[in-house]
């Protein structure tokens, strides 16, 4: 993404002849703080540098939806990250609230941390659009907008996400490797496709496809529709099986642990298989890569608020940022898997491994996560 012209030009205007009236963070050049954690989407991603201000800082999380279990154990993973040493001193009050799925009532509710004076609001948006109006208001008194996974159609604000092209693409190239390295270069590859018309879904569908079409393998592709549930995956990847037989590799998008059940349940040999990040689809594959599943991990992490609040801290110590930032891919698979590390035994299958992100400094443990509860803090 990049500002445009519209907004570049009122920017350039204010740098050039010192107009106060227009307050907000100003287009810098390149390159920003740690681009090795805060890095561009690509070449073409501007920089944003807010007006230094002096720690420590109030930081809020404006939430919408807080129904499933992801949004709760975001919610959790924030909280445990604002008692982290790396960043606990640096926040001098932390708030959260959960507005549901009313975009009246989440804009309503970034306007009041912004007129209680809070320095930065980090939000996963009800909407991709309409919210012109808080992002004029955040400006205005130079406070720091982060909105994050469901990002905003707009350039005028500093966003975090996952390159979700990408993930589609790491999970194939690990299948074609597994599959090379096994001397199989032929058969049917089954992809569990997610929410339909969803744009996660349809670019990671895309680069699955893009890199199993360039093998140069003879590969039939099967499509079924998963919804990223765990139920609904093990019936189609099970009715896919009965219709099917056979397949060479499993690629999914996302109900991983469904995945699994339904190879089991079918008695199916085990294939390399790449998936989310679920707790139970990590136990598995340490517990029988030794049987033959090959397994790599990736998913759309809850600890992406993390890397939202960090990259908020860092805005606020008048760091230049990039306008969008590519977080890197929390990837674990069969060789790397440990238990206690990227994987708990001891911790229900639902939960959400991939809370490390090395390149950032944040590595929050399951425990520490799931020790905190998901509702407001006030």
């Amino acid at each position: 993404m990049k500002f445009g012209p519209v907004r570049a030009a009122l920017l350039a205007t204010t740098l050039v002849f010192g107009n106060a009236a227009l307050a907000g963070p100003e287009i810098v050049a390149g390159p920003g703080a740690e681009p090795e954690c805060f890095a561009p989407w690509s070449a073409d991603t501007t920089y944003m540098q807010w007006p230094a201000k002096e720690g420590p800082f109030k930081i809020a999380i404006v939430n919408g939806f807080v129904g499933n279990t992801w949004r709760i154990q975001m919610i959790k993973t924030a909280k445990a990250y604002a008692e982290d040493p790396a960043i606990k001193d640096k926040i001098a009050e932390f708030k959260v609230v959960s507005t549901g799925t009313d975009a009246p009532a989440q804009l309503g509710a970034i306007e009041d941390f912004i007129n209680q004076g809070y320095d930065a609001i980090v939000t996963i948006a009800v909407a991709p659009d309409g919210f012109d109006r808080v992002i004029r208001l955040a400006d205005k008194n130079n406070v720091v907008l982060v909105p994050f996974d469901n990002v905003l159609d707009t350039d005028a604000v500093m966003q975090v996400n996952e390159d979700q092209l990408a993930m589609g693409r790491t999970w194939a190239e690990f299948v074609m490797k597994e599959l090379a390295a096994a001397g199989v270069s032929e058969g049917k590859i089954l992809e569990v496709r997610g929410l339909p018309g969803n744009s996660v879904d349809r670019d990671r569908s895309i680069g699955i496809n893009e890199v199993i079409a360039a093998d140069g393998g003879k590969w039939e592709m099967v499509s079924v529709v998963g919804n990223w549930d765990d139920g609904t995956t093990q019936k189609v990847v099970a009715d896919a099986i009965a219709v099917h037989g056979q397949f060479a590799a499993i690629v999914g998008q996302g109900g991983s642990n469904g995945v699994i059940q339904a190879l089991k349940d079918a008695g199916h040999p085990w294939v390399p298989v790449a998936g989310e990040s679920e707790n139970g689809f990590r136990k598995a594959i340490a517990q029988y890569k030794d049987d033959g599943l090959k397994g790599i991990s990736i998913g759309q992490s809850p600890g992406l608020v993390a890397v939202a609040m960090k990259a908020a801290i860092s805005a606020l110590e008048g760091n230049p940022m990039p306008q969008l930032i590519s977080v890197p891919l929390p990837v674990a698979d069969y060789t790397t898997l440990e238990d206690g590390k990227n994987f708990w035994s001891d911790l229900p299958d639902n939960f959400f491994t991939v809370n490390e992100f090395p390149p950032c400094g944040v590595n929050i443990s399951g425990p520490a996560i799931m020790a905190k509860d998901e509702s407001d803090l006030n």
